[in-house]
């Protein structure tokens, strides 16, 4: 039995289809900054891991079955300000991701030239401070009277010209993973398959309109890990470690099966 674990966003259901049915799977649900605590404690095995989170662990190994990126807007990772984005001394975030977090420290200094005070999103939190959001509830609960807006999505794309991967399956290191990999690959396409399952599953119930949530998950995402998806993971590992998010950028390992 191989642990796998994934966040519970509508934008990672086609990558987990039918795991859940799975007799020799057993998946588990987290928001993103929990799975590399799970995978440290040999909670789980694999895991849809942050790709910042790949720098802060020893051993891990890239399965390019899929993972979570775009290619210009992303539409559920955004800044909200009351004031121009280069105006802002404060940004409230949204903690579930440590990626997404890290995206907006490189694109607020390398395109804006500001670094700001980066605090947790909470109700102490002053009523003035921009706000990073990610996830449904971007799209579920958007905040009201923030005129100025950015995609960090598109952000990316206008600073690197290179797709944005937010997060990838990865596995601890010394895990024999077996036909897991093919079984990734096989649920992402039949994930991609069921879309409008998807969607009146998760996506309306949780109140997201069903032509926003097909674009969303057909547009903005994509799903497969290819050679342009890797550079811009290796990009985002250089500006990280450039302004010091990380350390020195160690060399991106793919996961290959024993002879």
């Amino acid at each position: 039995m191989l642990h796998v674990a994934s966040v519970s966003y509508l934008n990672a259901r086609p990558l987990i289809y039918g795991l859940d049915r799975s007799d020799d799977v057993e998946l588990s649900l987290a928001v993103p900054s929990r799975l590399l605590h799970g995978l440290q404690q040999h909670l789980y095995d694999v895991a849809l891991l942050p790709v910042i989170d790949y720098q802060r662990m020893d051993g891990l190994k890239l399965i390019p079955a899929g993972g979570i990126g775009c290619d210009g807007p992303t539409l559920t990772v955004r800044i909200f300000s009351r004031t121009p984005i280069e105006c802002i001394d404060a940004l409230a975030c949204d903690t579930d991701s440590h990626t997404s977090v890290a995206l907006a420290r490189i694109i607020l200094a390398e395109r804006y030239g500001i670094q700001p005070e980066f605090v947790a999103l909470g109700h102490q939190v002053q009523r003035s401070a921009a706000r990073l959001l990610i996830g449904d509830k971007v799209i579920c609960e958007e905040p009201a009277g923030y005129e100025h807006q950015l995609d960090l999505g598109q952000a990316w794309k206008e600073l690197t010209s290179l797709p944005f991967v937010f997060a990838m399956w990865m596995s601890r290191g010394g895990v024999e993973l077996g036909g897991l990999p093919a079984r990734l690959e096989a649920a992402k396409r039949d994930g991609l398959a069921h879309v409008d399952e998807l969607i009146a599953r998760y996506a309306v119930p949780r109140g997201w309109p069903a032509d926003i949530a097909r674009q969303y998950l057909t547009s903005n995402l994509c799903y497969d890990i290819g050679p342009r998806e890797i550079a811009g993971i290796e990009r985002f590992h250089k500006l990280a470690a450039k302004h010091h998010i990380i350390p020195s950028p160690r060399k991106l390992e793919m996961y290959e099966p024993p002879e």
